[in-house]
């Protein structure tokens, strides 16, 4: 750690000696000085906040075309997503630390300072941004590192803010129409009318739609996947009750309704035969089933000439992804004095999910029974019910203060948060069969294929599941100026955290000598909890020689298969940090921050049902620097080092005997990690009009140990996608983005014309450990480079319209953005691809003030 800081403490000396010439010609007004952020819970000068940020204002987002979660990783350093179930599901990770499979978000994220709404459903669901949440903003904040203290457990990584503009004290809106390949429309629309001096209104709304740019070649379910559909509408309303006291009101709802994800096999395992090789012959699935199938798939779509964005998934019928969100936010801001604010932030949103999908994207038969067709997982959500579907509520208290002549700034705060289930979250799963339209335990509606796949391994199972969250906290953060340049800041909060889920999981078991499904049964974990009547547990051997396990007696009703898991954390999070500024436009800074992200619970698999919280420990030092005259702007660097304990790590589950569980994957708290880097934003404008903006993140990621969990039978082992030494998944070890913008010198009288182009790098991520056999080339994924172009006509032939061109993947690159995790269990791996070279024209009329 002392080696790293000393390096970071080198690169911030050499950055001051850099910028030191440029800051002799300052002036008094910093470059930047204009970026208000909200990263201490209270307005402040960018520059003057100790903390790594990245801010795109409107300009910026508009210029880089960025609609969703996705496109904000791409023009963000040290911001990325993990995309493995779509854009509208995705999950944000910053510095490297991920959140996989149920594992609660490192990244905290927040619209109007209000937390993103929960849900826990068969895949990550929730913890992110609504669809149409980049309408209509004032900014949005990537704070980078730890934000435990303000903003809570679950920021290990950092925080995202995404601000929406308030309404104003003017009448004014404007009219936008984007029209684009892939069958692209896009309509958005916003007025803001002032009722009186005291009074006033903002309405807006936001709808896309976009062809799929992945093909899929099957011929079943949908022709397209990732394509864009959604309706946003918002509206918010501030009433100065008194001079001094502000309520702030916001609405927002989404509706997003698309084809859902896919992927592409890649990769599969020919050593245990592959085409035209017999199908490996076996009584129950095995792993060579899934590589002889997956090899065949390949063969196929090679025969075709399929290219990157050509898929071949099982798209069973109607395969969808049907998110619908909204949030209710209203603060309170009650100006008690010149040195005393209260603020109140209360909330109440509701999310719901209906998904259906092929979760490993395969097509899978066997030649000479095409109509026989098979996935390994499938997903559904039953008919009338919700993959996932939840209510939160939150109550947040802020006093806000400043004492001893101003010197002193602090705030002290509770937070109360409650998220309730609405109903079950019901998931409907089939493994190594295909299915359509199922409800059990009857009107299966399935087909099983012959030979391997018509075994005790296929199974069709009822998840019906709720999650109950509460998480409270207390925090209290002070800065105190020692002198005009010192300051020296204190925080801390303490958190409770509570979760309890409840189950009632049926499965179904496949009769081979029957071929048919003759017994309900409670599923893998669910079993083990469920007794005889007079309490003692149901005892079966299941071989010879096998040690006897808990199972179940034949079920006719889910409630007999109820069980109830909780688990409970207390944890306090803080930091030390001091700053000081050299010059009015020179800040560094120093800090020492404690996170911990909570544990969590999966109610599929035998001794992994819960894991325990995370902890990281994180040193960080910095500079911030502005400058202008004849050349302005502002540079910014950030080094730090992190020690991450009790990692929650990932992994797959091997099973012994596949006729009690089919295995699966699991979360354990089995390592230690360490990350360690850099990032550097800039922004200087060189010329008169012309401008570049400059961001660049070095990260350093280890697995320094793993303890392997203990696993007993039925499984056979807990197989991480990493192990010690590698580095950590989807954390590139360089991320460069330069933004080049020129306004050419025209008469005010034509408006403005600027030309701008993005040009982002990313090196390669690791996403899977040799030790699982997969082929040393598919270990990462590929680096890959990105440009987009955008021409921008403002104030056209100084009218109020406002005309645009942009393309997105210039150079059309397709380079792989997630991977599945499927080779270990079932003998390939799958990409994800972002998107093609795609263009569009937009128009914006503009009305009012």
């Amino acid at each position: 750690m002392r080696n790293a800081l000393l390096k970071c403490a080198l690169a911030a000396s050499t950055a001051i000696g850099i910028v030191t010439p440029a800051l002799a010609q300052a002036d008094d007004a910093a470059s930047g000085g204009d970026i208000i952020v909200t990263a201490r819970r209270v307005e402040e000068r960018l520059q003057d906040v100790p903390i790594s940020i990245t801010v795109l204002t409107p300009t910026d987002l508009a210029n880089r075309n960025i609609v969703n979660a996705v496109d904000l990783a791409t023009s963000t350093p040290s911001l990325t997503t993990n995309q493995r179930f779509g854009p509208e599901k995705s999950s944000f990770a910053i510095r490297g630390f991920t959140s996989e499979s149920a594992t609660a978000p490192t990244v905290g994220t927040y619209f109007a300072d209000v937390i993103a709404p929960r849900a826990q459903g068969g895949t990550t669901s929730g913890n992110s941004l609504q669809a149409g949440s980049f309408m209509d903003l004032q900014n949005v904040q990537v704070l980078k590192g730890p934000q435990g203290t303000l903003f809570g457990r679950n920021t290990t990584g950092g925080a995202i803010l995404v601000v929406p503009q308030k309404p104003t004290d003017r009448f004014e809106g404007y009219g936008e129409v984007t029209v684009g390949d892939y069958g692209l429309l896009r309509g958005q629309a916003v007025i803001n009318v002032p009722v009186s001096d005291t009074l006033r209104f903002r309405l807006g709304g936001d709808t896309m739609v976009r062809d799929g740019y992945l093909k899929n070649q099957s011929g079943l379910g949908p022709k397209d996947y990732n394509n864009t559909n959604y309706k946003y509408v918002r509206a918010s309303m501030v009433w100065d009750i008194t001079p001094d006291i502000e309520n702030y009101t916001v609405f927002h709802y989404s509706d997003s309704n698309t084809h859902g994800y896919a992927g592409k096999i890649v990769a599969c395992d020919g050593s245990v035969g592959r085409p035209p090789a017999p199908v490996p012959s076996a009584n129950a699935f095995s792993r060579a089933n899934g590589a002889w199938s997956a090899c065949a798939q390949m063969d196929r779509a090679a025969a075709r000439g399929d290219g990157p964005w050509d898929v071949d998934v099982n798209g069973l019928t109607g395969s969808r992804v049907h998110i619908q969100q909204f949030q209710l936010i209203n603060t309170t801001t009650f100006k008690v004095s010149d040195d005393i604010t209260i603020k109140n932030i209360a909330s109440y949103s509701e999310f719901k999910e209906n998904t259906r999908n092929s979760f490993y994207n395969d097509n899978f038969f066997v030649p000479a029974n095409p109509t026989q067709r098979w996935t390994v997982i499938s997903l559904d959500t039953a008919k009338g019910k919700n993959t996932a579907r939840q209510r939160t509520f939150t109550e947040e208290l802020q006093i806000q203060g400043t004492t001893l002549n101003n010197r002193l700034t602090w705030v002290l705060g509770g937070y109360l948060e409650f998220s309730r289930p609405i109903g079950w979250n019901e998931n409907v799963t089939g493994q190594f069969m295909n299915c359509t339209s199922p409800a059990l335990p009857t009107n299966l509606n399935c087909t099983v294929g012959a030979g391997p796949l018509g075994s005790a391994a296929s199974s069709y199972s009822l998840s019906r599941t709720q999650f109950k969250f509460d998480n409270h906290g207390i925090f209290g953060q002070a800065t105190f100026n020692v002198t005009d340049q010192l300051g020296i800041t204190l925080g801390g909060r303490y958190t409770f955290d509570k979760i309890l889920a409840i189950g009632e999981t049926t499965r179904l078991n496949f009769d081979a000598a029957t071929q048919s499904y003759s017994r309900l049964n409670c599923n893998d974990v669910t079993r083990f909890f469920v007794r005889n009547p007079d309490g003692s547990p149901l005892l079966v051997s299941p071989a010879p020689g096998r040690p006897a396990v808990r199972q179940s007696l034949p079920v006719t009703s889910p409630s007999q298969c109820h069980v109830e898991i909780p688990n409970n954390s207390n944890k306090p999070t803080w930091l030390i940090e001091a700053d000081y500024k050299v010059t009015p436009d020179v800040m560094v800074y120093a800090k020492y921050s404690r996170g911990y992200r909570q544990g969590g619970i999966n109610l599929t698999n035998i001794g992994f049902e819960s894991w325990r919280p995370e902890s990281l420990d994180n040193y960080e030092i910095g500079l911030k620097s502005s400058f202008r005259g004849a050349v302005s702007g502002y540079f910014n660097i950030a080094g730090f080092y992190n020690d991450l304990k009790d990692q929650q790590v990932f992994g797959g589950l091997g099973s012994l005997d596949t006729s009690i569980v089919s295995g699966g994957s699991g979360i354990a708290n089995a390592g230690k990690s360490r990350i360690q880097g850099f990032e550097v934003e800039s922004s200087i404008s060189p010329l008169d009009g012309l401008k570049f903006d400059v961001g660049y993140a070095y990260l350093d990621t280890k697995i320094l140990e793993f303890v392997p969990p203990v696993v007993n039978f039925p499984f056979q082992g807990f197989f991480p996608r990493a192990n010690v030494g590698d580095p950590l998944n989807f954390a590139p070890k360089h991320r460069l983005t330069v933004t080049g913008t020129y306004r050419l010198p025209l008469n005010e009288d034509m408006g403005r014309l600027s030309v701008g182009a993005t040009y982002t790098y990313t090196s390669k991520q690791f996403v899977e450990s040799g030790f699982s056999g997969i082929p040393v080339q598919f270990r990462n994924l590929p680096s890959y480079e990105v440009v987009n172009l955008n021409i921008n006509w403002d104030k056209f032939m100084d009218s109020p319209v406002d005309l645009a061109v942009f393309v997105t993947n210039l150079t059309n690159n397709a380079y792989a953005v997630s991977a599945g995790n499927g080779w270990q269990s079932f003998g390939y791996t799958d990409w994800q691809y972002a998107p093609p070279r795609m263009f569009g024209v937009r128009a914006r009329v503009n009305f009012g003030n």
